[in-house]
């Protein structure tokens, strides 16, 4: 090839490792012309060429590359490859897992091996999406609080022990959905640490006792929305929402609560939340068009959902029209499809049935397949579905 023995030792420090090595396409065999003599030679791909010759011809080392250069670069990576480069040398290594290049990370829908969470977290990651993904042992090598400050773990399959893990080390989120988890009191305990929380999301969890639940809500006062519907809730937990949610609270789902929902929580909740926006009580069995004048003194109520309310008739739900601020009413399960028109056109300013699902509290709004949460894009996704 033209480098002699000694020239090959001097390229001991060259930026591809050993184990790399057979990943490159390896070069081309020599021919021989046996009867002229002459040895024909093919050049090797660039990035099998030894060293010197890569500098003669660029004139530029990799590295000679300042630290700021090469992050400005790495910045441009997916994740995929910001992963491989990160297997180079220990430079790569330290500079593809400086924090600004890991601010908004999204695993959504993997198999993440035990230690994967341990190693990226601490790496400066401050928005995190990783909804129903599995997720093992995160194995953190540190006790430093996380940086995180947005974190949608939904619908994940992994051990109470290990969220709590992650959670144990959280204490600046701002918004956090657990949707469809078994939680702990230890958990809640820990999620009452982010005092600076906005926005939560517990729809669907259990495991965990009115009196954490209480703690909970004292601790966060500053929650603006806060999702609980349907959690494995007694007639107690549905007694410590209510009385001690904060009233700085616009958005509030309490849904799925049949029988522990009574007429006297419509009216504390009312009273402690008055600047409510958007209030979902669906599938309250025991609330009657009698606590409709609690909703008139909501001077902020928009968004009201009373789906599958029974004990409501259609008939009724025309009082709601004397709400001036209310703009849409979900009333799915109440009204056929005879009435619903006759509605429509009784409460033409009001849109009705609208919307199946309610966007409180939850990370994504839609169900278009994007890597956003809470109106925040993640940068570094893995472009194919291989586990990590």
């Amino acid at each position: 090839m033209g480098v002699s023995v000694l020239k090959k030792d001097k390229l001991g420090n060259e930026n591809t490792p050993q184990d790399l090595q057979g990943m490159l396409p390896s070069p081309p065999q020599k021919r021989q012309k046996v009867k002229d003599f002459v040895i024909v030679r093919r050049p090797l791909p660039p990035l099998c060429r030894p060293r010197l010759l890569r500098e003669a011809e660029s004139g530029v080392s990799w590295d000679v590359l300042p630290d700021e250069l090469l992050l400005a670069i790495f910045a441009y990576l997916p994740l995929n490859d910001l992963l491989k480069v990160s297997v180079i040398c220990k430079r790569w290594h330290c500079l593809s897992f400086d924090e600004s290049l890991w601010q908004t990370l999204d695993l959504t829908g993997r198999n993440l091996v035990p230690g994967v969470i341990g190693q990226l977290l601490p790496a400066g990651v401050t928005v995190f999406r990783c909804p129903r993904s599995c997720i093992g042992n995160p194995l953190f090598k540190t006790s430093i609080p996380l940086r995180v400050q947005h974190m949608d773990l939904s619908n994940c399959t992994m051990s109470v022990a290990d969220l709590q893990s992650i959670l144990y080390l959280c204490a600046r989120l701002q918004n956090l959905s657990l949707e469809g988890l078994v939680l702990s009191d230890d958990i809640i305990k820990s999620i009452a640490k982010n005092t600076s929380l906005r926005r939560l999301n517990l729809c669907g969890c259990s495991g965990f006792s009115a009196e954490a639940l209480e703690l909970m809500l004292r601790s966060c006062s500053m929650l603006e929305e806060l999702n609980l519907s349907w959690c494995d809730f007694t007639a107690t937990h549905v007694k410590k929402a209510v009385n001690h949610v904060t009233s700085k609270l616009t958005q509030l789902n309490l849904s799925g609560y049949r029988q522990n929902l009574q007429m006297s929580d419509v009216k504390t909740l009312v009273e402690r939340c008055p600047l409510l926006v958007h209030l979902d009580l669906s599938d309250s069995m025991m609330l009657k068009p009698e606590c409709f004048q609690y909703f008139h003194k909501l001077l902020f109520l928009q968004h009201l959902c009373l789906s599958r309310c029974y004990q409501i008739s259609p008939a009724a739900l025309v009082a709601l029209g004397e709400i001036p601020t209310l703009k849409t009413l979900q009333v799915f399960g109440i009204v056929t499809d005879s009435s619903l028109e006759l509605l429509k056109d009784t409460l033409p300013v009001i849109n009705i049935n609208c919307s199946h699902f309610t966007s409180i509290a939850r990370p994504t709004i839609d169900s278009r397949k994007n890597n956003e949460i809470w109106g925040i894009k993640c940068r570094l996704t893995l472009r194919n579905h291989s586990d990590l």
